[in-house]
């Protein structure tokens, strides 16, 4: 076959015949954006410790013991002959003898199911209101804009100290509290984007065929509204891991003896200037935490935005 019946009206170029696919290119993108990467491998990380707890973990993150309280991590053992030091508990143990290792590596549990229980509640919650008020407008967009504003009148914070502390910490109590606290970005960020969809071609031809209400709003609208739906996820999965720590270091969020990062920063205070590693290491792992989901969120919306997808 001749190369000019190749070039021609309707035809491929030798460019584009050689040109890169889009899964090639969105491959490339993702690979090339370091933060993403990082993102993911860390996250990826903490997923995998979460998952594996029961199997990774040395010891019971429950069990006490009296005779093995305080100890220091192994580190105390190479710089300052630390004889207390052990590798039986290579983080050291807190103030009742419970592994500081295995408390850590199951509060990784309790953080991210707390951050993905809040992001799923309160992105039902806000996703729908905003999509609803987005394409509707009118009275709908009028009543959602009350509710967003009375939502941003209450602080989050007090408000969830005043629920827990009628109602008791417990971890429901926290996703429940978050989850119906957390939805005003959803709802705010879905409702612009949305209004800006249901003025494209493809909607307007959804409708001209006669595609039902519905119809449009799940496999028109929200498809294509994602990229900013998995931005406002990650910043609200963060926000809520965040929120947690800081209601169970108040002691208002989760209860002991659950292994939970905010508190164990709780129950180490006491000790911040004796054992300082005990309230450092949960502070570690929570700002690793909360980064690489903010670079995942950060990096999806880098690789998926139109300017960058050539």
């Amino acid at each position: 076959m001749s190369t000019s019946t190749l070039i021609g009206p309707g035809r491929l170029s030798p460019e584009q015949m050689l040109a890169p696919s889009p899964a090639a290119l969105l491959r490339r993108r993702i690979f090339g954006h370091r933060s993403l990467m990082f993102g993911i491998v860390v996250l990826g990380l903490m997923l995998a410790m979460a998952a594996g707890a029961w199997f990774i973990a040395p010891h019971d993150p429950y069990a006490q013991s009296l005779a093995t309280r305080r100890l220091p991590p192994i580190w105390h053992a190479w710089f300052w002959d630390d004889p207390k030091a052990t590798w039986d508990h290579v983080l050291g143990t807190d103030k009742v003898g419970r592994d500081y290792l295995s408390r850590l590596i199951y509060g990784a549990r309790i953080s991210l199911l707390i951050g993905v229980a809040t992001m799923l509640l309160s992105g039902i919650i806000g996703t729908t209101l905003g999509v609803l008020a987005g394409y509707f407008g009118g009275r709908v967009d009028l009543v959602v804009t009350f509710l967003v504003t009375t939502r941003l009148s209450m602080p989050v914070v007090l408000v969830a100290l005043a629920v827990v502390a009628l109602y008791g910490g417990s971890l429901e109590v926290v996703i429940l509290v978050l989850g119906f606290l957390l939805w005003d970005r959803f709802a705010v960020v879905m409702r612009s984007v949305t209004m800006q969809a249901r003025s494209l071609d493809y909607v307007t031809a959804a409708q001209a065929i006669g595609c039902s209400t519905p119809y449009i709003l799940l496999r028109e609208i929200l498809p294509n509204i994602l990229n900013s739906l998995v931005v406002v996820a990650t910043v609200e999965m963060a926000n809520a891991i965040l929120l947690e720590a800081a209601l169970s270091f108040l002691g208002l969020g989760v209860q002991p003896p659950l292994p939970s990062w905010g508190l164990m920063l709780s129950e180490a205070k006491e000790d911040m200037f004796f054992s300082p590693w005990m309230i450092t290491l949960p502070g570690i792992c929570l700002f690793f935490l909360v980064l690489s989901i903010n670079l995942l969120g950060d990096g999806v919306r880098d690789v998926t935005a139109p300017e960058n997808r050539n």
